[in-house]
């Protein structure tokens, strides 16, 4: 019998990875796929324009914008590291509303998705907590707002399972009444690479689908359906362990290889097949055993109040000029 593999992919919900399946070397461009890539200081910037459908066939994902924030040393606590991303975000963030047509005065909806009872999926709720929420005074006191600052709302809509009614219904209703100019939708993500877990950010231009990183799509909040700019922002908080089996092996591979030439009697027929085919069959023997887990690291109670709490000062930063760019953690309770 002859498995039919053309069902199992790499599970992602990162454009940089879906990029480096189709083309690990960054050096050579993708057609329709536009690059660049910023690295200092220990925080990498990587910006990818998926400008037609020839780059939207090419790595899957739809046309738009897409920033990637990478920052291996979040996982060491240190806060002044964390001030720094904070601060890059806020500036990067900014930089990506002006490039999307947001003026300063437009007003924001900030949409917390996820379930604030799983803690890998509490980022959206998390963040709402901290952003400064602005519009009950421009709403009750308009008189005595300081310039600097916009009219910004915040919402956590639960999930489905909880509330019994779509994330995106819950938004449209309250679009439909306060009339924002940009909605930003806080979403978890998964990753097919556990380094990236808890110390990744993504900003897309292109909106979200909730329940995506666990294979649970929704319906989605985007510009189409709620006739809103929505940007994305995510941060993979979890892993399928597929994919770490799939990351072990290669490592093994790697490893074997710098101490002989002989991997083929070591590792056989996994020395051949290429990365796709690989995964698709370590999925073939785990999922019909229930052994495809959603994986998160044990310490995922603090790296998501570390990230919740960077997004949220680069938020009010980004948001409101009053806000001090280089002291933004200040703004965050």
């Amino acid at each position: 019998m002859t498995a039919d593999l053309k069902d199992y992919s790499v599970r992602t919900d990162l454009a940089l990875e879906a990029r480096e399946l189709v083309q690990p070397d960054v050096h050579i461009p993708i057609p329709g796929v536009q690059e660049s890539v910023e690295h200092k200081a220990g925080i990498k910037v990587t910006s990818i324009h998926v400008q037609n459908e020839e780059g939207s066939r090419a790595i899957g994902r739809v046309p738009g914008r897409y920033v990637t924030m990478e920052v291996p040393g979040l996982r060491r606590k240190d806060s002044d590291l964390q001030d720094r991303v904070a601060t890059k975000f806020a500036q990067l963030f900014a930089g990506f509303l002006k490039d999307i047509g947001i003026k300063p005065t437009d007003k924001a909806l900030i949409v917390g998705l996820g379930n604030w009872n799983v803690t890998p999926d509490a980022l959206g709720p998390m963040v709402v907590e901290n952003v400064l929420v602005t519009r009950h005074f421009f709403e009750l006191m308009p008189e005595q707002v300081s310039p600097g600052y916009r009219e910004v709302s915040a919402v956590a809509p639960g999930v489905l399972g909880i509330t019994g009614i779509e994330s995106s219904e819950i938004v449209q209703s309250i679009v439909d009444k306060t009339k924002p100019d940009l909605i930003i939708a806080i979403d978890a993500l998964a990753s097919k690479a556990l380094e990236r877990v808890n110390t990744t950010i993504q900003v897309a231009d292109i909106g979200i689908h909730p329940g995506s990183g666990i294979g649970n799509k929704r319906k989605g909040l985007t510009k189409e359906i709620l006739g809103v700019p929505c940007v994305a922002i995510g941060v993979p908080t979890v892993c399928y362990a597929s994919t770490i089996v799939n990351n072990a092996i290669e490592m093994m591979k790697d490893h074997f290889k710098d101490q002989t030439e002989q991997t083929r009697h070591i590792l056989g027929m996994l020395d051949d097949i290429g990365e796709q085919d690989r995964l698709s069959l370590v999925k073939e023997v785990l999922e019909p055993l229930g052994h495809d887990l959603i994986v998160t690291p044990k310490e995922v109670d603090e790296f998501m109040e570390d990230m919740a709490n960077i997004i949220a000062s680069g938020l009010n930063a980004a948001l409101h000029e009053a806000v001090d760019a280089d002291n933004v953690a200040a703004y965050t309770h």
